[in-house]
């Protein structure tokens, strides 16, 4: 490459390679899709050219793009497809809200909106409504006489239960809702007048809802060109946080797939997405079947597409038999989750293990408290098939002990951690005892664990999980979980890095940021290694760049 110059030049600031040794430059320097140099300022100004670009970061920091090993992507541009209630404080200002939409709407047009709440979270719920309680269906029947209203619970997944739903008088008559209606799983209640009539409001106590599969078939679902169009807004979203891969191990199903790859096809991806399957099968005869025609695609592929790449299949260890029905009977939709609901006992899941050993198809599941019970039967899957090097992915790890994680570094698993969700979010179950057996970093890394971690969606925000990760504080009490596992800044922005590159096989391709990998990179406002844990949340990206593209700007 002698004689050859830069497209792109990033200077004033500091550049943390995050390479073995911590080496620290001034400058990075970037030819086409790959990171050509990294140096002093003056070696890398040497290799500008009469059209390089060249950004000042004004002080910024330079590191590798954030790899977000769990990510749900797909679903946050969906959150801006529905009628926000932000700000709202009362019944009348909500009712309000939905007069106004049901005046621009045509007779008979639903008027959907998002939760009650406030953005990423919705905790606040019915406590930041003066009345403290939900619309009935007669204040959203004057709001809206000619058309029906569902105002939607929120999703388990990114807030705390319980949730609420409304319904005016019209969406509960085509919802088939009235005073004999039953719902079809536990932990939903439909509240109820004194003379035994629906008021309208749905109270779900479940983590992932069931309500939308359940009893609220006719509300508008997704449509592909939503989840499409919401997919290209939710890389915006992403890559202005400084994201520039993501690995969806909680799988995708076929519709949402589908619209990655037409977003590939039209060379409209802005995110490298390794991508896990979510399965429609109901048992295992259909598992067999299909995994005898995917092992020709579904396996871990390292030479993929550095775009989109196939990753195996996740199969859910435990579930609720009911609610995953409802989950199947609803395709092609998938509501918010994106995934499609599984129901698997110990024996199942073990005979699912073993046939995608056998079909050597990538295997990724997520455990929680449970990896004492996976464990064994991993190990058994172990004894008949050589796992190491297949690079299956243990996932959402939660309360685990040592010797079970010293098991998956013999067996040759991956593992992705979720910190936000366990320590900070759903945090309270864990304050009995010390919690240095809850999402246990520092011991993994001293096992010796290739550990990722993951926002979750909970926010997309890597600067949180950074936070998370390195104060562990429980979010009612501010209690910490665990003291014994904290990170420092450095340690938890690797695992939101460069330690990711081997879930889709790209550690020798992209991580940190060395010549010849692969230029993805953002610019925080801060060295998360070099200011006080409390202030990590405070971080916002100013740049962000993928495949030697700028994706995003705000300097």
């Amino acid at each position: 490459m002698s004689g050859a110059t830069a497209d792109l030049i990033l200077t004033g600031g500091t550049v943390k390679i995050l390479d073995p040794a911590s080496t620290v430059a001034e400058a990075i320097a970037v030819r086409g899709q790959r990171i050509m140099a990294v140096g002093t300022a003056a070696e890398i100004a040497a290799l500008a050219g009469p059209k390089t670009e060249t950004i000042d970061v004004g002080g910024g920091v330079v590191i590798p793009g954030f790899n977000d090993a769990h990510a749900h992507m797909d679903r946050e541009g969906l959150k801006s497809m529905r009628l926000s209630l932000a700000g709202a404080r009362s019944i009348a200002e909500i009712t309000a809200r939905i007069a106004d939409a049901a005046g621009r709407a045509s007779p008979g047009q639903w008027i959907v909106t998002m939760p009650i709440g406030e953005r990423p979270f919705y905790l606040e719920g019915l406590a930041s409504i003066a009345e403290g309680r939900m619309p009935t269906r007669r204040e959203l029947d004057r709001a809206a006489p000619n058309n029906p209203v569902c105002i939607s619970a929120v999703f388990g997944n990114w807030s705390v239960p319980p949730g609420y739903t409304a319904l005016n008088s019209e969406a509960l008559r085509l919802n088939r809702i009235d005073r004999n209606t039953r719902p079809k799983t536990s932990g939903v209640e439909i509240v109820r007048d004194g003379t035994g009539e629906p008021t309208g409001v749905i109270v779900e106590h479940n983590p992932r809802p069931t309500i939308d599969n359940d009893l609220l078939q006719a509300v508008p679902r997704f449509t592909y060109e939503e989840r499409r169009d919401a997919i290209v807004e939710s890389m915006r979203l992403y890559n202005a946080v400084g994201t520039t891969s993501v690995f969806e191990g909680h799988g995708l199903a076929p519709r949402t797939l589908e619209a990655y790859r037409e977003l590939h096809a039209q060379r409209r991806l802005t995110m490298r997405v390794g991508v896990v399957v979510s399965p429609v099968w109901e048992d295992l005869k259909q598992a067999a079947e299909a995994l005898a025609d995917w092992q020709a695609i579904a396996r871990q592929y390292p030479e993929n597409d550095p775009w989109l790449r196939l990753c195996g299949l996740h199969v859910a260890f435990g579930g609720d038999a009911a609610a995953a029905a409802l989950s199947r009977k609803s395709l092609p939709d998938t509501g918010w989750a994106g995934f499609v609901e599984q129901a698997n006992d110990e024996a199942a899941f073990r005979d699912y293990a073993l046939l995608c050993a056998q079909h050597n198809v990538r295997f990724n599941a997520i455990v929680g408290d449970n990896l004492h019970r996976v464990v064994p039967i991993l190990e058994e899957v172990g004894q008949r098939y050589d796992l190491r090097g297949r690079r299956w992915v243990i996932q959402h790890i939660a309360r685990s002990r040592r010797e079970d994680l010293a098991a998956l570094k013999r067996l040759g698993m991956l593992i992705t951690t979720i910190p936000v969700y366990y320590l900070w979010k759903n945090g309270a179950k864990y304050l009995q005892g010390d919690g240095n057996d809850v999402v246990p970093h520092k011991t993994m890394l001293e096992l010796g664990l290739p550990v990722a971690s993951a926002t979750d969606n909970i926010p997309y925000d890597p600067a949180f999980t950074l936070w998370a990760s390195a104060v562990r504080e429980e979010r009612t009490t501010g209690r910490v979980i665990g003291p014994q596992e904290c990170l420092s800044g450095e340690e938890s922005l690797r695992l939101l890095t460069v330690n990711g590159a081997g879930l889709t096989f790209e550690e020798r391709e992209k991580g940190p940021l060395l010549p010849g990998y692969l230029a993805d990179i953002a610019v925080l406002s801060g060295d998360p290694g070099g200011i006080a844990p409390a202030r990590l949340r405070e971080l916002h990206c100013r740049l962000t760049v993928v495949d030697g593209r700028v994706v995003h700007r705000a300097l």
